[in-house]
């Protein structure tokens, strides 16, 4: 069973996202912020990520990104904003998935992504 990260700023969608990871067989450990996941990220094994772009506020997930490259685990952006995050998307260099999408289809994303690198 694998840890993976879900940085969420809406409740409704990081909920979501952790019932389709717990369907999978997997954990998820939800974060709001940058703080939050950075902390999630030092306190368990994360295995991958689930990254909202834009966490309100003009706050980006790029903090969180940054990290996860350091430590070189897997994520994935989750954006309903594909056109005003667009320039900033291109310098995460991870793959995007738009909102609307199943929960079930970004966490099998994700997962598949994970088994790829490793």
């Amino acid at each position: 069973m694998k840890t993976f990260l879900v940085l969420e700023d809406e409740p409704f969608i990081s909920m979501d996202l952790k019932f389709a990871f717990e369907d999978a067989g997997h954990n998820a450990v939800c974060a709001v912020d940058n703080d939050e996941a950075l902390a999630c990220i030092e306190a368990h094994d994360i295995a991958g990520a689930v990254l909202d772009v834009s966490l309100g506020g003009g706050r980006t997930c790029e903090q969180t990104a940054t990290r996860l490259n350091e430590l070189s685990i897997p994520f994935v952006l989750h954006t309903g904003d594909l056109d005003r995050a667009g320039e900033h998307l291109r310098g995460l260099d991870a793959p995007v998935l738009a909102k609307p999408r199943p929960a079930e289809d970004v966490v099998s994303h994700l997962v598949r992504l994970t088994r790829q690198l490793s």
